[in-house]
């Protein structure tokens, strides 16, 4: 038995059909990705661009100096969720580190906290109070002395 059957011809609908599925699909792609981009993202990384552009050189200078300090930091949560921190210079605790942090969410999600140290066991500072739970950004600044270095670090 043969088929007598015609073939079905590519029609002008059918191209049409196929190009508004493809568009259609790429659209909604594109929304769903700026949606989730403009949820999950604070906006502004610096104030002005031009300005922060102008200090430049200074900030380099200063991650120089502190880069000559040959400090070592150790930022760690202990089971409670406390910050610990630990400064070391040549294998060796520094005593007499004073340190002030803040703490933010790192998509901006949060307004910033400011979090207190206070001295714990052989050289090691811990925040006054807990960390939530959850994804946080922390900025420190650590003094000893005239000496000063400035720290980023992500905490989960």
């Amino acid at each position: 038995m043969t088929d007598t059957r015609k073939p079905k011809t590519f029609t002008g609908w059918h191209m049409t059909a196929i190009l508004v599925a493809f568009f259609a699909v790429v659209m909604a792609v594109n929304f769903t990705m700026a949606r989730f981009a403009m949820s999950t993202f604070g906006g502004k990384v610096v104030e002005n661009s031009y300005v922060a552009s102008q200090h430049y050189n200074d900030w380099l200078q200063r991650a120089a100096a502190q880069d000559r300090l040959g400090w070592d930091e150790s930022i760690t949560l202990d089971a409670t969720r406390h910050v610990l921190l630990t400064i070391r210079k040549d294998g060796v605790p520094l005593d007499g580190v004073q340190a002030s942090a803040t703490i933010n969410h790192p998509v901006g999600h949060t307004a910033p906290v400011v979090l207190r140290f206070e001295p714990a066991v052989g050289g090691v500072l811990r925040s006054a109070r807990p960390l939530a739970i959850g994804r946080w950004r922390l900025d420190l600044i650590v003094r000893h002395g005239a000496d000063e270095a400035r720290y980023r670090e992500d905490l989960r």
